[in-house]
């Protein structure tokens, strides 16, 4: 990490383009450019140009001396116009004075390694740009912004006091100390494990939300599945047809409800078939219901046929083509998508369940995978130090929660994990 990386931060063929520049040797590079440094974090006015000293573009130059920049190195920006033959002639220019095109991540993997941010920071920021809701953005901006880290600091202080004082009872075995101080590292033991806890469902919930909810729409051919899913997404993204049997195939089209994702997924009317390519969408839509996180189950007048629904998937009944009858079934939600109606009901009603199905409650909330599995690892091993009596395996179960909780981080062990985060970065940041 230590020669000069550039990349182009902002789009490509907009009015002003963001070239960032991070690396040691980093002023000769910016002089050699721009015939002159700026002062340190002022614009400055600045003429580029290029080897034979022909005008490549004028812009702004803003330097950042490390270690007080972003990170942690010395830092630019140069800002252009957007026009792709500017950007490729900056590209080029940049290339001949020996900085090099910046891998996706590395200028955040480099302010990891100067301890400008820690990964789960990292991580909240690349979630900040994948944001697609108001939901999804307020979560990522807490994990970017350290609130999560704050509260993994208050656990790491926690857990180095239950550390000590297991130290200090194999140290001073022989030393009678009050039966008070092993009662008292119990309990605490049990507020930690109760505090991961809450962590651990908050954050499957969390990371439901940065995923999105999957709703599966079901039910027998012509139960107006399509003419339904049509209505909630505002665009005819699936055909609509009398004829039985139209659809063959599982549809998703993303909405958002309430500031949750949502991948709204149209499937195959579910009946006993001869037809072979049908049967391989009604497979598909079963199993698309199964692994659902909510199910809308069709029924459509005037008969009112209820699906047969797979167990354990939370599910709203509605009572599809109601224009159609005079009445519909009890407890089903009355929906006419032909003429409208009902449909603005049926949004507030998914938008409550998509957003019960995310509520987390209060307290950090890691919503990745990898950052879950250490809090399950941080818990298994506090339930160990629970249930051992011999102090010195309770002190090495402490060390694994300690492990499990540095790997949160990003402090140890995770060569593996950094090439995995940083890669999936966008060039530029």
């Amino acid at each position: 990490m230590t020669d000069v990386i550039f990349a182009t931060a902002s789009g490509v063929g907009g009015a002003i383009a963001v070239v960032r520049l991070s690396g040691a040797g980093l002023d000769p590079i910016v002089q050699s450019l721009s015939g002159a440094l700026s002062p340190p974090r002022r614009a400055s006015v600045r003429r580029f140009h290029d080897g034979a000293g022909r005008l490549i573009d004028q812009g702004l130059l803003i330097r950042f001396p490390g270690p007080a920049s972003v990170t942690g190195e010395d830092y630019a920006e140069l800002h252009t116009h957007g026009g792709r033959a500017v950007v490729a002639a900056l590209t080029a220019r940049l290339i001949a004075l020996g900085a090099r095109p910046a891998e996706p991540g590395e200028f955040s993997r480099r302010a990891f390694g100067n301890g400008k941010l820690d990964l789960l920071q990292a991580e909240g920021i690349a979630d900040l740009i994948a944001a697609e809701t108001e939901a999804q953005r307020v979560l990522a901006l807490d994990q970017a912004g350290g609130a999560m880290s704050a509260a993994i600091v208050a656990w790491r202080d926690r857990l180095v006091g239950l550390m000590a004082r297991q130290a200090a009872l194999i140290d001073f075995a022989d030393e009678d100390l009050p039966p008070e101080v092993e009662a008292a590292m119990l309990a605490e033991i049990d507020v930690l494990r109760h505090d991961i806890g809450a962590a651990i469902g908050a954050g499957v919930a969390a990371e439901r939300l940065r995923e999105g909810i999957d709703i599966v729409v079901l039910g027998a051919p012509n139960a107006g599945k399509s003419t339904l899913v049509n209505a909630l997404a505002g665009e005819d993204v699936a055909i609509v047809s009398a004829t039985p049997g139209t659809t063959r195939d599982a549809i998703g089209v993303r909405l958002d409800l309430g500031g949750v994702p949502v991948r709204l997924v149209d499937t195959a009317g579910l009946r006993e078939t001869v037809d072979a390519i049908e049967a391989e969408g009604v497979r598909r839509a079963e199993a698309h219901a199964r692994r659902a996180d909510f199910l809308i189950v069709c029924a459509a007048a005037p008969d009112f046929v209820v699906p047969a629904a797979p167990a354990g998937v939370p599910a709203l009944l509605v009572a599809t083509k109601a224009d159609l009858a005079a009445a519909c079934p009890a407890g089903a939600l009355a929906v006419s998508a032909h003429t409208g109606a009902g449909v603005s009901a049926l949004v507030a009603v998914l938008s409550d369940h998509v957003a019960a199905l995310v509520a987390r409650g209060a307290g950090p909330a890691l919503p990745r995978p990898r950052q879950i599995a250490c809090l399950r690892d941080m818990a298994t091993a506090l339930e160990r130090a629970r249930a051992v009596a011999e102090p010195e395996l309770r002190a090495a179960d402490f060390q694994a929660a300690a492990d499990a909780l540095a790997r949160l981080v990003g402090v140890i062990g995770v060569e593996d994990v950094l090439d995995q985060v940083f890669s999936s970065f966008c060039i530029g940041k």
